[in-house]
């Protein structure tokens, strides 16, 4: 036995221990069985309802929940330093005595100067990055707020691992000289280090600021991992996508390294539109020999890493989005896949090695959009909306089938926090998490960049 393979080993104990904490959000054993009925939405009666932080109403919620918002664009941070934009994906990733610790991204496209301070730094000149939270669950209050991993850019989505870390996820291959992706700013960009990389962020201590090549250069969204294995798999954000799994030499080290494949569906090559809900497809992984290709040879066209897999037979979907973890699977999103373009939620089983279509929106009407997902400790998947209508809508998705609206956004401000202007009704729900005892929901409002602590009866709607 090698080296590496006594380590792996030697490393189950340990994901075996950590996976309590991680297995909070495991989904219900009927989940897949019901959900192979046609999508049903159940109207529900919404209300505006005021922030216990601000006083103004930022939501539109039903009966019995209440939230209050915490972490806005421009709050200090604990070194007085402004909460930087553009919140996206999160997690909570460690909690002590009801003090919960949540890594949130900030999605920011420009060069420029980092946010936070060079300890933690990767590229001295990229704006975007992460930020940590603690929030007493006992209390429903903030504690505190800080840097946790700056000078990267882009940063969409991501994932918690079951140790107890946050893997950040850049949506992007640029490097220096490249056109900027902010339609505000997109003149040539001034960087140091090339990027498209996922960044591993503790809950406490200095970030490493680290980028995972063997994990992939390609236009990240999301990662869900395994606590049994520590395999990660994750998602791609491109027309046509990919859907990869990274296998470390030692599980619970990624920075020690691995092999990246791409799922294969057996007869089924293209699965972004005329696929059966509910059929079972055998699926096969087909290795990237060169993770750190960024583009197609002669291109610029973000897809080396898909490239590689497609040329094998690797199966093809349409913008893959979120990605989570729960009851020994793996649920992740084509934010436009389906007949109507509208969405499909993913289901993948490695111990039976199986891909099935769990749900397919009919038309935007339903679900517009689906994005970030997360799983409740009871069971319902929770569905972040980024589509074009307004307001944006945060569902709920019960065991049995049926989509509530679980939240509307109902944010319109005249300068009331921090001098902030608009209507951002229409801005996408990102980065939703439950606490491990599934009392409180966190979620972000990317613009104007608000976090979200919600509460109430969540088993009256399917969650």
């Amino acid at each position: 036995m090698s080296d590496s393979s006594q380590a792996a080993l030697a490393r189950r104990p340990f994901l075996a221990a950590t996976a309590a904490f991680f297995g909070s959000w495991a989904v219900s054993p009927s989940f897949s069985a019901l959900l192979n009925a046609a999508p049903e939405r159940e109207r529900t009666p919404m209300r505006p309802v005021k922030d216990e932080t601000t006083g103004l109403e930022l939501l539109q919620l039903p009966e019995g929940f209440r939230y209050l918002s915490l972490g806005w664009t421009g709050d200090p941070l604990a070194d007085g330093s402004p909460t930087p934009a553009a919140h996206d994906g999160m997690a909570v990733i460690a909690e002590k005595n009801g003090i919960l610790t949540l890594c949130r991204n900030h999605e920011l496209l420009r060069s420029g100067k980092p946010f936070g301070p060079a300890a933690i730094v990767y590229d001295e000149f990229a704006t975007g990055g992460c930020t940590n939270i603690e929030f007493d669950s006992n209390s429903g209050r903030l504690v505190r707020a800080w840097s946790s991993l700056a000078g990267t850019i882009h940063n969409c989505a991501g994932g918690p691992t079951p140790w107890g870390t946050w893997l950040s996820c850049e949506e992007t291959v640029v490097q220096n000289g490249d056109k900027s992706e902010d339609k505000q700013d997109a003149g040539p960009m001034k960087l140091s280090r090339p990027h498209g990389y996922i960044f591993e962020v503790p809950a406490q201590g200095s970030v490493h600021p680290q980028p995972l090549k063997a994990m992939g250069r390609f236009v990240h969204e999301a990662v869900a991992v395994d606590p049994e294995s520590g395999i990660v798999y994750e998602t791609e954000d491109r027309k046509r996508s990919g859907f990869y799994r990274f296998v470390p030499k030692t599980p619970g080290k990624l920075a020690d390294g691995g092999r990246l494949e791409m799922l294969k569906a057996t007869g089924q090559p293209d699965l972004i539109k005329g696929v059966e809900t509910g059929r079972d497809y055998d699926v096969s992984w087909v290795p990237i020999a060169e993770p750190d290709r960024a583009h197609s040879a002669g291109t610029a066209d973000g897809a080396g890493v898909f490239s590689q897999g497609e040329s094998q037979g690797g199966a093809v979907f349409a913008r893959l989005e979120g990605c989570w973890w729960g009851n020994k699977l793996c649920y992740f999103v084509s934010t436009s896949g389906g007949r109507s373009g509208s969405g499909q939620i993913w289901q993948y089983d490695p111990a039976a090695e199986k891909l099935r279509l769990v749900f397919e929106s009919p038309g935007k009407e339903l679900l517009d959009g689906p994005d970030n997902i997360t799983v409740s400790p009871r069971g319902g998947i929770v569905v972040c909306e980024d589509g074009n209508r307004v307001p944006q809508k945060l569902h709920a998705l019960s065991p049995d089938g049926r989509l509530r609206e679980l939240a509307w956004n109902n944010v319109e401000l005249d300068g009331q926090k921090n001098g902030i202007q608009g209507d951002f009704r229409g801005q996408e729900w990102a980065g939703a998490t439950f606490s491990p005892d599934g009392r409180w929901l966190f979620v972000n409002l990317q613009r104007p960049g608000i976090t979200l602590a919600i509460t109430g009866p969540w088993q009256e709607h399917g969650l």
